[in-house]
């Protein structure tokens, strides 16, 4: 099969289209014949060799965690049947023809393979970080970088619960903000006091998915360091505050349903471009540019 491979940490010059064997599934497993794969920071982050801490790539290595396609092999004992249409987690690297199934839910007949590729990580990350803030019916959130893939999954969901959230964003996507429910702020020099403008009441947590610098005077915003968490701003572990970069504990199919729910119910998901097989390196750099507008993906078939 046709997969991008990295065999050494580096710039998007070490992504390599190689052909690889096809993985075969093992008791339990799936495979699937994917359709597109979503494009995360982590993955040129993984790439680049930043998550490493320093030790070596060992072997080739497949990026890409998010699927969407269609089931072509089962193990045995398997909950899917062949032929099943399918998105969630890569168990293999999603930047391939076919992957092993990692936790994955059947895709709903009138979701999008794009849509159902760009679900997985920013609903998780979502759905933990709004946890680990206790947000509730009734609080007032700041979500930084509500535009964002993250932020934007962060702001709907709070708002679905019943919270008023403050969203900040570029000057040109303060509309799709205020769109999404959310009190449209511009970030950048000021933003501390054009929330103050528009707060009616103490703010009760911040969600910082931008990492632009803005722990500091969101501390000022709090008056303490309680309930502010960043997924985003490495400056946290100086200012003693949580970064919350997620794991394989919240890849479970009860996340990935509990995102459905939200779908169904007009969760918006903004799509962005979406990139050959051949040219995941410019699908990263366009991630790692920081505005790539929507969710980016790669169509495999």
């Amino acid at each position: 099969m046709r997969a991008i491979t990295f065999a050494e940490y580096g710039g998007p010059e070490v992504l390599q289209l190689k052909e690889v064997p096809v993985p075969e599934p093992g008791p339990g497993q799936v495979r699937v014949a994917v359709r597109r794969a979503g494009i995360n920071p982590i993955d040129w982050k993984i790439r680049s060799g930043a998550m490493a801490g320093g030790a070596a790539l060992e072997g080739p290595r497949i990026p890409g965690l998010e699927i969407a396609g269609v089931v072509d092999a089962v193990g045995d004992g398997a909950e899917f049947s062949v032929g099943d249409e399918v998105f969630g987690w890569s168990a293999t690297g999603g930047y391939a023809e076919f992957a092993l199934g990692g936790a994955i839910v059947r895709k709903p007949a009138d979701l999008s393979w794009d849509d159902a590729a760009a679900l997985p990580v920013a609903g998780e990350t979502a759905l933990r970080v709004l946890r680990l803030l206790d947000v509730k019916a009734g609080e007032l959130l700041v979500v930084h970088g509500a535009s964002g893939a993250v932020g934007r999954f962060a702001t709907q969901i709070a708002v679905a619960l019943g919270a008023t959230v403050i969203g900040t964003a570029g000057q040109h996507n303060l509309d799709e903000v205020k769109a999404l429910g959310a009190i449209p702020v511009r970030y950048g020099d000021g933003w501390l006091e054009r929330v103050r403008e528009v707060a009616d009441r103490p703010v009760d947590a911040v969600f910082d998915a931008s990492g632009h610098g803005v722990l500091p005077e969101s501390i000022e915003l709090r008056g303490s360091k309680d309930r502010i968490v960043t997924i985003a701003d490495g400056a946290a572990f100086q200012l003693g505050l949580p970064f919350s970069s997620g794991g394989q504990d919240g890849q479970t199919q009860e996340v990935l349903n509990e995102i459905l729910g939200y779908v169904h119910n007009g969760l918006r998901i903004a799509q962005g471009k979406t990139f050959p097989l051949e040219e995941a390196a410019a699908a990263q750099e366009e991630s790692r540019n920081g505005h790539p507008g929507g969710k980016l993906t790669i169509a495999v078939s």
